[in-house]
């Protein structure tokens, strides 16, 4: 018998616990990709359905603008007026658009560095419903809504962006509407926005005051964070004619671009799910082919939203099983991409913050993180398939999306993990691992503490009031709404945007101590 000698134990882990800052547990970025609804046979299936899709199919409806753009540039229209994308374009745009950028927060402390399957969370939608803070029951959402949730967003570390996620159901003209918007979200966060904008009128009217933020002309497009969101497809395989003249005004003003798909499978899109996917990166693909036609250096989102619908009744189903095995699946297909992309998920079909919402928010949002989304969308705040909000679920949503961004870090394995001498010592002395130095230093880097979930024994909750989570995020919601009040925007900088625009939330509402919260 052939004897090897024993492996050195390793000595790292005794002695005192270090004094370098521990890294958090979580951190925006962390790298998914790990979970794959597809196999690589089945993603090239798929791939070859798109191809086929854009150029023996097309779109329709292109705006003439456009297409003479994408004649140019070797795109073809044939007799029913459909725009065809050679494979050899779509393949050449797909090799040379850009793989990753900087998704900049107002505040720089806040920039995400998009792409490379590094996972990160934030809002989304545009619910036309809100539920009321104080009586409970849905309304109508407002500028001031819009204002408040990005405050509170503002403070929820796990929530990366705010992508309006309310109408503005207060405004008067589409313009207003998209005017407003951007104002509530620049007004109440620092960090990046995402506003969808509804026509070129739109983008070229909020210019300056993306400018005015920025630091004065011409500085938005130094550091774009505002994000334009375009609807630029009406499924199937349809060009939206006022939405692609916001995504080339957005463009040529150097927006970062965020290109939806949004068909509703067994509706707008195939009911067998490999064909929603297909029909979404095909979609999705036309727009990031115009928006590198436009700009070859342009950052483009590569959004394949594709919905459910439940088949007995036609109604969407955003926290359904198939719509989590959709957006997982979008999510592989980006990556056999390697583009920056994003993905739905946390869509609850639950009207309240309960344990349907809380069940299908955490399957949704756990598979499209774990298949490496870049950007996953509407995951924090959204009830009834994107039919409303409510302000206690944001604060419900940040501390799921914190457990759900900590597996997706995974388990470490290195020499400190894997330690021989640090169970030696703990076998062979105290018989516990409470005072060891790799506890000390592993209880910062290794676990995360949730603000809202309870993990006190039965009794002690029972003695501190029995309270439920919803009791406590509304708690935390009072909180900050009733001291969090953004500055960064300069008081003459917010006055020069008032007399420019017809803005029609009352400054007054934007203080402590306004009686509303």
């Amino acid at each position: 018998m052939q004897v090897t000698a024993p492996r050195k134990p390793n000595r790292r882990g005794r002695g005192k616990p270090e004094t370098t800052p521990a890294l958090p547990p979580i951190s925006p970025g962390m790298v998914g990709g790990r979970y794959r609804p597809l196999t690589g046979p089945e993603v090239e299936r798929i791939h070859t359905l798109v191809l086929d899709l854009l150029a023996d199919l097309g779109l329709s409806q292109i705006t003439p603008s456009l297409e003479a753009r994408a004649v140019a540039a070797g795109c073809e229209v044939d007799g029913a007026g459909r725009l065809r994308f050679p494979r050899a374009l779509v393949e050449d745009v797909i090799a040379r658009t850009r793989r990753k950028f900087t998704l900049h927060g107002i505040d720089p402390a806040h920039d995400l560095e998009i792409g490379g399957q590094r996972v990160h969370a934030g809002t989304g939608g545009a619910a036309p419903t809100i539920m009321d803070f104080a009586s409970g029951k849905y309304r109508e959402s407002t500028v001031a809504d819009l204002y408040d949730i990005a405050r509170l967003v503002d403070r929820l570390d796990n929530i990366h962006w705010y992508h309006r996620s309310v109408v503005a159901r207060d405004t008067k003209t589409i313009l207003d509407l998209d005017i407003n918007t951007t104002y509530a979200c620049l007004s109440g966060t620092t960090k990046s926005i995402a506003v969808s904008y509804t026509d070129s009128a739109s983008v070229r009217a909020v210019m300056p005051m993306l400018d005015a933020v920025a630091g004065g002309e011409g500085k938005f497009r130094d550091r774009p964070f505002c994000t334009a969101v375009c609807c630029h497809v009406v499924p199937p395989m349809r060009f939206a004619t006022e939405s692609c003249d916001a995504l080339e005004a957005a463009v040529e003003a150097g927006m970062p671009i965020l290109l939806v798909a949004a068909g509703q499978a067994g509706a707008t899109a195939p009911a067998a799910l490999a064909g929603a996917v297909a029909q979404a990166c095909a979609e999705v693909l036309a727009g990031l082919i115009l928006c590198n036609i436009i700009d070859p250096n342009c950052r483009g989102i590569f959004a394949t939203w594709p919905f459910v619908s439940d088949l007995r009744t036609g109604a969407m189903s955003g926290g359904s099983g198939e719509q989590a095995l959709l957006s997982a699946a979008c999510a592989q297909m980006a990556a056999f991409y390697d583009l920056p992309n994003s993905v739905p998920a946390g869509m609850t079909d639950s009207k309240l913050p309960d344990m349907q919402s809380g069940g299908e928010k955490g399957y949704t949002i756990s598979l499209a993180a774990h298949a490496g989304a870049s950007m996953i969308h509407e995951s924090a705040g959204m009830h009834g398939s994107l039919m409303g909000t409510s302000f206690e679920s944001y604060a419900l949503d940040n501390d799921l999306l914190g457990a759900i961004l900590r597996t997706v870090k995974g388990v470490e394995v290195n020499e400190d993990t894997v330690n021989f001498e640090v169970i030696r010592d703990v076998v062979l002395g105290e018989g516990h691992y409470l005072g060891h130095p790799q506890t000390y230093t592993r209880m910062k880097t290794d676990y995360l503490y949730p603000q809202i979930a309870d993990r006190r024994s039965i009794s002690a909750w029972e003695e501190a009031g029995a309270r439920d989570a919803r009791e406590i995020a509304r708690d935390q919601v009072s909180a900050i709404l009733a001291d969090h009040y953004p500055s960064h925007i300069p008081e003459a900088v917010d006055r020069q945007l008032r007399d420019a625009f017809n803005i029609i939330l009352p400054r007054v509402r934007m203080r402590a101590g306004n009686g509303i919260w």
